[in-house]
C-alpha cells in the first residue's frame, strides 16, 4: 500500500522565494490529508498534481496564520469545484476555526466543513492507519501528528503449509495469507498455523513548531521517519528557545534518542532558505540519516525486507 509523503511548503516563518509557508500532503492508499496549510497551499498542490478531490482531512498543528491561513482559499477553491463530501478539519483550537469559518460564511456552503479538536493522546482512525495526536511545546496551544500504520499479519510460511500440512499451492493459501480460517481433508487449519510473527506497520511522525520534548522522542520510537521542526543552528538556541522552536541539533538529538530510522530537517528559517547546509551538517553530527526537505520532494516509506 502507498505511503507517499510530498511537502508542499517547508520555510519558517516566513515564506522565501525557494520555500513556501508550511504544509504537507500525504498519501495512504486511497486517502489523501493535508498535514498544516499555509499560504498558497493550493497553488502548491497544483504544481504538485496531487489533486483536491479526495482530500477529506486536513491536520493543523496550531493556529499561527502561516500553518492555516491558506485553508480559506482551499475551502473556496472546493466549494467552486461543486464539492459536496464532507471536509474534516482537526485542530488543537477548534473552537477559534469555527469562529471563522462561520465568519467566512462557510456554514453556507454546498459541503459540510467539520471542525474537530483534537488533544494529546486522540486518534483519528482509519481502515488501515491511525493518526495520533500529541502535545508539543510551541508558544501557542500545538500539537504534532504521527501516521501509525495498523500492524500486519505475520509473513506466509509455504514450507510449512505444504510440506507439513499438505496443503497445495492455490486460493487456499490465499485465504490463510489474509488471516481466513479454512478446512482441508477434514481438518481445520488456523491462520496462525502457518503465519509468522506479527509485524509492526509504517510510522511516521510530524511535530509542527515545537521544541524537543520528551513526549515527541515517545511517539516517534522507531518511527520510520520523523519530521521535525529545525528553525536555527545552535548558535541561535537561546532564539530557539524564546520563539518556540529548536535547532538542527536537538531535531537530531530527538531522532537518535527515538531511534528513527530518517530525519527530514522543516520549517526553515529565511537565513538558510537558499542554502541549508550549516543545518544539515550540524544535525549529522548527531544523526547520520538525515535530510533537509524541499518544497515538492517526495518520500515513499516503504516496509522493511522483513
Amino acid at each position: 500500500m502507498l505511503f507517499k509523503i510530498t511537502f508542499l511548503g517547508t520555510s519558517g516563518t516566513i515564506p522565501s522565494v525557494e520555500r513556501n509557508s508550511p504544509a504537507i500532503f500525504v498519501q495512504f492508499g486511497g486517502q489523501r490529508m493535508l498535514f498544516d496549510c499555509g499560504e498558497g497551499t493550493q497553488r502548491q498542490m497544483m504544481i504538485a498534481k496531487t489533486g483536491f478531490r479526495n482530500l477529506d482531512n486536513i491536520f493543523i498543528t496550531h493556529l499561527h496564520t502561516d500553518h492555516f491561513i491558506g485553508i480559506f482559499g482551499l475551502i473556496e477553491t472546493m466549494s467552486l469545484n461543486e464539492r459536496t463530501k464532507d471536509l474534516n478539519v482537526y485542530s488543537p483550537r477548534a473552537d477559534v476555526l469555527k469562529a471563522l469559518f462561520e465568519a467566512f460564511g462557510y456554514d453556507q456552503l454546498n459541503y459540510d466543513v467539520k471542525v474537530k479538536e483534537l488533544k494529546d493522546g486522540d486518534e483519528v482512525k482509519f481502515d488501515d492507519f491511525k493518526v495520533v495526536a500529541f502535545k508539543t511545546e510551541h508558544i501557542v496551544k500545538s500539537v504534532g501528528y504521527a501516521i501509525i500504520e495498523n500492524d500486519r499479519r505475520g509473513k506466509f510460511n509455504r514450507e510449512k503449509a505444504e510440506k507439513e500440512l499438505g496443503i497445495p499451492p492455490g486460493p487456499l493459501y490465499a485465504k490463510l495469507a489474509r488471516g481466513e480460517t479454512i478446512v482441508w481433508k477434514g481438518k481445520v487449519i488456523t491462520p496462525d498455523m502457518v503465519l509468522g510473527e506479527t509485524r509492526k506497520g509504517r510510522k511516521v511522525v510530524y511535530t509542527g513548531d515545537t521544541r524537543p520534548t520528551e513526549r515527541t522522542v515517545e511517539i516517534a520510537r522507531n518511527a520510520d521517519l520523523l519530521i521535525h521542526d529545525a528553525s536555527f543552528k545552535e548558535d541561535l538556541r537561546e532564539w530557539a528557545i524564546e520563539s518556540g522552536h529548536s535547532t538542527a541539533r536537538e531535531a537530531a538529538e530527538v531522532a537518535k534518542a527515538a531511534n528513527v530510522k530518517k530525519l527530514v530537517l522543516t520549517h526553515i528559517s529565511t537565513r538558510y532558505s537558499k542554502d541549508a547546509t550549516p543545518l544539515l551538517e550540524e544535525a549529522k553530527e548527531v544523526f547520520r540519516n538525515t535530510i533537509v526537505a524541499k518544497d515538492f520532494m517526495s518520500i515513499e516509506v516503504k516496509y522493511n525486507s522483513d
